[in-house]
């Protein structure tokens, strides 16, 4: 998911066996049960689209989402292993059909049952090419999925012939190919149920989302908060121990790292660089250092005549070699970052050091010699955009110092007032030569890092990259007889990345964070979020 968790995933259990069940702000007052305590604040930014949970692949939406919506599965935040939450369980016996058997009493917050007709529903509606949800590919493993979603053209028809109700509590689904490791991709938040009412009014519902997950919609004061309460017929295995969640929406992190400090904003989402060295002593221990699933990139307008081309590969690999990954992290980023590389983040699953090699290490001679070689940069200027609520100045300077030091090219940030607003940008391909991207993990797996971010049409592929070779190899990983072989085999696609440098990796994340003395037992997973229900509001 674009944009920043925590304890080391690791990827283990076949799924040629049934995949069970793992376990069984300060304002303002909750919804939930008596005991359940106030709600806490924290913060966010703006989704860039409506509420759906199949329009958000940002951290701004999705976090909302996976709050709001539960599917059938997620990750256990103490963990990283996959747990069931409306599934029972879900079967197979050749990684290609997987049968699905619903838990029963869960309800949607309209009082509605979750049945498994708004699976099926849910998911026909968020691959169909009409109804323009941004991680419509994720359904692309599924058989029909081209009959929904064409290459090109309208589609003909509206449903997957992979996709079958049994009953109100079974369901299949058959993949167009093996793909072993399917069953974690299911915890992601595209794939939950919807309410039948949804279907009637999607724009609608896209503003007042109606889910099943253990916090309900309460309302949305675009640009300034989203508040949430508890559901009080939550059915997860992650009952909330708090009212709720109210998502403060902040132009700066240094604007929200006041709040915390003042106790007006209850959890961060990451500190500013300007407080990374002294954030430990201003907290003590309220203070958050935990490692992460995520990493750092610029990436590339690939499908803009200036960047296409094998010469400008070169070039790109040129630039990625001047920039000083070890001193930037040491200096701006005082140590809370580890350079980068490779494509996919330390602790993930099928994770393999130095897959970027020479491009990644620092060498201002042979910089301005491959760029040199590749062409030159587009009019020996290189823009690259970032939002500004972030904390991203400081470094995107440091690299364009790096860069204009060790090559002669002039670089300058060209900074968004959001996230939404620098998303929207590059969505919507109206920015000319790179800009920020982060990545933090979907599922523990380095198919997520690089499927979903590099194959050709991916939701996440907004560098207009397409690469054969990768997708070919890509497609061989999928259907590998297991976990680890699908992780091994996606390494060979990894160094396809090498060649072409589509996005230059730059480091890896930390959580670096902190709460208020408001709440107690804030714990974060290696998605870069709280455990939301654990937290506690005292008094």
């Amino acid at each position: 998911m674009p944009a920043a968790p925590r304890v080391r995933w690791a990827v283990v259990g076949a799924t040629s066996v049934a995949l069970v069940a793992t376990g069984c702000g300060s304002s303002g007052g909750g919804g939930g049960s008596s005991d359940a305590g106030k709600t806490f604040s924290y913060q966010s930014s703006e989704p860039q689209n409506p509420l759906q949970p199949a329009n958000a692949n940002e951290t701004g939406g999705g976090r909302i989402m996976q709050n709001l919506f539960k599917g059938l599965a997620d990750y256990d935040p103490s963990d990283g292993k996959l747990r069931m939450q409306v599934a029972d369980k879900i079967d197979t016996s050749d990684s290609q059909t997987f049968n699905v058997t619903l838990k029963t009493g869960w309800t949607f917050h309209d009082g509605t049952p979750v049945k498994a007709k708004n699976f099926v529903d849910a998911w026909n509606w968020a691959a169909t090419t009409a109804n323009n949800q941004i991680n419509s590919s994720w359904f692309s493993d599924i058989e029909g999925y081209k009959d929904v979603h064409p290459a090109t053209g309208a589609a003909t028809k509206t449903t997957m012939s992979g996709l079958s109700v049994v009953d109100d509590t079974h369901f299949t689904i058959k993949l167009s190919g093996k793909v072993s490791y399917f069953p974690y991709k299911l915890g992601y938040v595209a794939f939950s149920p919807l309410p039948d009412g949804f279907f009637a009014d999607p724009a609608g519902y896209g503003q007042k989302p109606v889910g099943n997950g253990p916090y309900q919609f309460v309302s949305w004061d675009h640009n300034a908060q989203i508040t949430t309460k508890t559901f009080p017929n939550y059915q997860g295995v992650d009952k909330p121990k708090n009212g709720g969640v109210v998502f403060k929406m902040y132009t700066t992190a240094e604007a929200a790292y006041a709040d915390l400090q003042s106790n007006n904003l209850d959890v961060m989402d990451q500190v500013p660089p300007s407080a990374l060295a002294n954030y430990k002593n201003d907290l003590g221990d309220r203070a958050i250092d935990a490692p992460q699933g995520a990493i750092q990139n610029i990436g590339f307008t690939l499908y803009q005549a200036d960047w296409a081309g094998a010469d400008k590969a070169k070039v790109r690999q040129g630039l990625s070699m001047a920039i000083d990954r070890d001193t930037i992290t040491k200096t701006v980023l005082q140590g809370s970052r580890k350079p980068a590389t490779s494509w996919v983040a330390e602790g993930v699953e099928g994770y393999k050091a130095d897959t970027c090699g020479d491009s990644c290490k620092f060498d201002a001679a042979k910089a301005k010699q491959m760029i040199t070689e590749g062409g030159g940069v587009p009019g020996n200027k290189l823009t690259i955009t970032y939002n500004a609520d972030g904390g991203h100045k400081e470094w995107v300077d440091a690299v364009c110092n790096s860069i204009r030091q060790s090559t002669g090219v002039e670089c300058v940030g060209d900074p968004k007032t959001d996230f939404k607003t620098a998303r929207a940008a590059i969505t919507g391909h109206t920015i000319n030569g790179a800009f920020r991207t982060g990545w933090v993990q979907d599922y523990p797996l380095n198919a997520n890092f690089l499927s979903d971010v590099y194959r050709t049409g991916a939701a996440s592929n907004d560098f207009g990259y397409s690469s054969p070779q990768f997708d070919q190899l890509a497609t061989q990983a999928d259907q590998a007889a297991s976990i680890q072989d699908s992780a091994s085999d996606y390494q060979k696609a990894e160094a396809v990345l090498a060649q072409d440098i589509p996005a230059i990796p730059l480091w890896y994340y930390r959580t670096n964070s902190g709460y208020s003395t408001k709440v107690q037992n804030v714990k974060f997973d290696s998605f870069g979020n709280p455990a939301w229900t654990q937290v506690e509001v005292k008094g």
